[in-house]
């Protein structure tokens, strides 16, 4: 008798909150906002310009036809999958990092696991010697997009002697609400933390101008800065050089709000690097989505989309994520070293 009426409690609760949640979906529009590196989403023609030669037939992937339709139906049903419990649209907006061009998107979008958003992308070449940039995709059923622009990181001041990819720059209406859209794939921490990190502030720094000037203009423009920042919540270039906030009641409209600050110092990452998980993907946005005074699009939550299917199940990497390639460089019929990310905006109805 007792386990019977536990069960019923169990039943009305379960009922009780998905009610609740019926409830706040009847009382809010929600909209999606991710961010992925794809890990190396390359074609298999060989351009003179770039080294791209690893990520061709006779390179040392292997990389095949077979192998990137292959790669192209993974990263769709990642896309295809993101966001949708919450919103039968999926992402309405996704940042990308480590794409070819401009034909690798054009492949992307017309997989028929998302053919049916009929997504559209803002893409520039970039001047990474690899040829692998940013990238926005974006539903035109939620975005109207006004400008695209590169944004240069002029590494030459650091006597760099490699150039890194640009802060792609989107401005935008997102369903009656005007937003900026910062895609960021700052430099590797390749030579070391300390001897790279000046390439991450520079970068910061580009990131940190339009900010201040966007917000010079209007402080209460809305601003999204999302990207494979390569350096944590914590780091120099996120907390000094953006002064982004950890705590929403640290932040004002001039602000930036980074709601990843204190899931990383409980262990949370996006990806792994000599046993320590790293949270380097991740999405702010301005205060001024927090205070929403224009009563549109407001911040809601955040998450690491990790789902089952993008987690290595055996082995040495158990729990890691599902490269696309083993370490002998084998294809594995993965998606990317990295988790995607999300946050979702709500509007009332």
């Amino acid at each position: 008798m007792i386990f019977k009426r536990f069960l019923s409690v169990a039943m009305l609760c379960a009922a009780a909150m998905q009610a609740t949640n019926a409830q706040a979906q009847d009382q809010y529009k929600v909209a999606a906002i991710g961010f992925y590196n794809c890990e190396n989403l390359f074609d298999t023609i060989n351009d003179p310009n770039k080294k791209d030669e690893d990520f061709t037939p006779d390179g040392p992937y292997r990389y095949t036809s077979d192998v990137y339709k292959a790669k192209l139906h993974n990263i769709a049903t990642v896309f295809k999958q993101m966001g949708a419990d919450v919103t039968p649209d999926g992402p309405a907006i996704i940042g990308l990092a480590e794409i070819e061009n401009d034909n690798v998107l054009k492949d992307l979008v017309a997989q028929p696991e998302i053919a049916a958003r009929h997504y559209q992308y803002a893409w520039f070449y970039t001047p990474d010697e690899r040829g692998i940039s940013t990238a926005l995709l974006y539903n035109p059923k939620y975005l109207k997009v006004l400008m695209a622009e590169p944004l240069r990181v002029p590494t030459e001041q650091l006597a760099y002697k490699r150039p890194t990819r640009d802060v792609l720059h989107v401005c935008g209406i997102l369903a009656g609400d005007t937003v900026h859209i910062l895609v960021n794939h700052w430099p590797s921490k390749s030579g070391g933390d300390a001897a790279s990190a000046p390439g991450r502030r520079l970068a910061a720094s580009v990131d940190k101008r339009i900010v201040d000037s966007l917000k010079a203009i209007n402080p209460a423009t809305k601003i999204i800065l999302m990207g494979d920042f390569n350096d944590n919540p914590n780091s120099e270039g996120i907390m000094e050089v953006l002064q982004a906030k950890a705590e929403r009641t640290d932040v004002s409209d001039t602000n930036i709000y980074n709601p990843w600050y204190n899931m990383y110092k409980k262990g949370i990452g996006t990806e792994i690097f000599q046993g320590e998980w790293n949270l380097i993907d991740q999405i702010m946005v301005s205060g001024a989505l927090l205070s929403n005074k224009n009563g549109k699009w407001a911040y809601y939550k955040q998450e690491i989309f990790k789902r089952d299917f993008l987690v290595n199940k055996i082995g040495p990497y158990k729990g890691l994520p599902h490269r696309s390639f083993t370490v002998t460089h084998q294809w594995d019929n993965g998606y990317s070293d990295h988790f995607p990310v999300l946050v979702y905006l709500i509007e009332k109805k």
